[in-house]
Parts: structure tokens; sequence; C-alpha cells
């Protein structure tokens, strides 16, 4: 009976280790991601997507980077008494089953100095860091306007 017993915790454990596994491999899935290509030459650009948590724990998007800009950053615009400002986010939280959408006049990427021209159906990698140090590479692809 003991051996019984040792055996269902031990089976048990091993469950439970292969469950947080999967917790700790479960991403973020970003989806129609894209940078605005603007109308003129510029050093600043937009990006934008939707991030799905289908995990079961939440995730927070703390911070972006990418090989194709001198920076990334998290930004959102509001309207406020007639007036549209954009402040930058610290934290993007997206809990359990939710999603948060990047569009344009809401939460976006800026996108500063980009390293070389960027033209209408190329491709760039933008990796969102997430709060617990992993990392989620999307492609965005540029365009002009929302798909």
């Amino acid at each position: 009976m003991n051996r019984r017993i040792e055996m269902l915790c031990l089976s048990a454990l091993l469950w439970s280790s292969v469950g947080a596994a999967q917790a700790a491999e479960c991403l973020p899935v970003a989806k129609a991601a894209w940078v605005r290509l603007p109308p003129v030459a510029m050093p600043m650009m937009a990006g934008f997507a939707r991030i799905e948590n289908p995990c079961k724990a939440p995730v927070s998007i703390v911070s972006a980077e990418s090989l194709a800009f001198e920076d990334v950053s998290l930004h959102e615009t509001r309207e406020a008494n007639g007036v549209s400002r954009m402040r930058e986010v610290a934290a993007l939280p997206i809990a359990s089953g939710k999603a948060a959408d990047l569009k344009p006049g809401g939460l976006h990427l800026m996108l500063h100095g980009p390293y070389q021209p960027l033209a209408i159906g190329e491709k760039v990698v933008i990796t969102l860091k997430l709060a617990d140090g992993r990392s989620l590479p999307v492609v965005f692809e540029v365009r002009k306007s929302a798909p």
C-alpha cells in the first residue's frame, strides 16, 4: 500500500512539473502585426497588432526592441478635453484568455529612428519583452494603412 501511495505522489509531482513547464512555455500570440509607413520620410513610425494571451497565467509586456529601429517603446494616445495626448506606457498587462489591441488612436508601438528607409510590403521583426524575462519576436509588415 505504501508503494502505491509513493507512486501516486510521484506521478502527481511529475504532472504538476509538466504543467508548470507548459505554463512557462506558453507565450502570447501576435496577429495582424503591421507598421504604418508615413506619407513622407520621418524619424518616427508606429506599430500595431492584436496580442492574445492563450496562457493560463497573465502576461505583461514591459518593453520592445528591434534591429530595424534605434528605439521601440509602448505608447498610448488618449483624448482629454478635446486634445489628443500621447504618453509612454510602462507595462501592458494581458489577463489569461484576453487580448490587447495595439491600434491607431490607442495603444501602439512608437518606432524611433529607422536604420534604413522601409517600403510597403517589407517585414521587420520587433521583439516584445515580457515581465518574466521571456521574449516574443513578432514579424510586422510595412503598410500604408490598416489591413
